[in-house]
């Protein structure tokens, strides 16, 4: 099947992450599951544009919001392209559609000061999990890697004498953080308790294991990301990239350099760090609003002076 192709295509060719095949896979199931019932097609490469509107149309009744329309747009249009290609088909149907508008919004971060908090003045448990569990917090804030990132981090990818850390981002390209050296010092301390569990002595294991020596799963991170950071903030988004959000943020807000921020956060366009610029903007807007004589902010009207 074309479909399944594509997906190889994705995956060995474009080199795309696991989790972006699956999206595009699941997508493309979803649209192709549409075209046979509303339509009476086959196959997503007999659609036309007017069948790519229709379950558009479909989703968006459905309650699916336009940020999701987009993504699964996103997905037709990397089929259609690949489909042209490889002469499946004569034309690219999405060419035709117009994608829904997204309201503006801006990458939701934690505050720095509940941060400071949460690192050092929680009591965390004194023990395996309580110390694993401070250091993934602090590794995700300290670093603004994404969690598949933090979950592909073997020992081997720390080097304690230059203070650096190497991941393995999007599209498998590779880059190194720096890590702070007090930070550096409780890998190197978990490291030897890691040691201890029963597979946690492989340099090729996972750096981040559970208390029987498993390799610790994607959603127990999220879990114990959302609990912590629901104990210093009461926003609703708790999850992982919050903290990579709140990386950029605050680095920014610190007078980062942006082209250096794009590099640690592994971006490949200026365009998509640039983002995170936007709450450095809002935080001057109040700052000028509250401080500023004519910021907008109610002020007391000034009496005139007498000659």
């Amino acid at each position: 099947m074309l479909v399944d192709r594509f997906l190889e295509h994705l995956a060995h060719e474009k080199r795309s992450s696991p989790l972006t095949v699956q999206a595009y896979g699941r997508d493309l199931a979803q649209f192709g599951a549409f075209l046979k019932q509303a339509v009476g097609l086959e196959r997503p490469e007999q659609a036309n544009d007017k069948a790519v509107r229709a379950w558009l149309m479909r989703l968006m009744e459905e309650g699916t919001g336009p940020r999701t329309v987009n993504r699964k747009l996103s997905a037709l249009r990397a089929f259609y392209r690949f489909a042209r290609t490889v002469g499946a088909v004569a034309a690219d149907p999405t060419d035709l559609v117009e994608a829904p508008k997204v309201p503006k919004r801006l990458p939701e971060f934690v505050d720095a000061g509940r941060m400071e908090s949460l690192l050092d003045h929680h009591a965390w448990p004194d023990d395996f999990t309580g110390r694993r569990d401070r250091l993934i917090i602090e590794l995700l804030y300290g670093t603004g890697m994404r969690l598949a990132e933090l979950l592909g981090l073997t020992p081997a990818d720390l080097d304690a004498r230059r203070c650096t850390v190497r991941v393995l981002g999007k599209r498998n390209k590779e880059r190194i953080i720096p890590v702070a050296p007090g930070l550096m010092d409780r890998l190197q301390a978990y490291m030897a308790e890691r040691s201890t569990l029963p597979a946690g002595v492989g340099y090729e294991v996972p750096l981040f294991l559970t208390p029987g020596g498993e390799p610790l799963p994607r959603r127990s991170v999220q879990r114990l990301v959302s609990h912590y950071l629901g104990t210093v903030t009461p926003q609703r988004k708790r999850s992982p990239h919050i903290l990579r959000h709140t990386f950029a943020t605050h680095l920014l807000n610190n007078g980062a350099d942006l082209n250096a921020v794009k590099e640690l956060l592994g971006h490949a366009g200026l365009a998509a760090t640039q983002v995170y610029t936007h709450n450095t903007v809002e935080k001057l807007k109040r700052t000028h609003q509250q401080a500023h004589p004519r910021g907008g902010a109610p002020h007391e009207p000034t009496k005139p002076v007498k000659p």
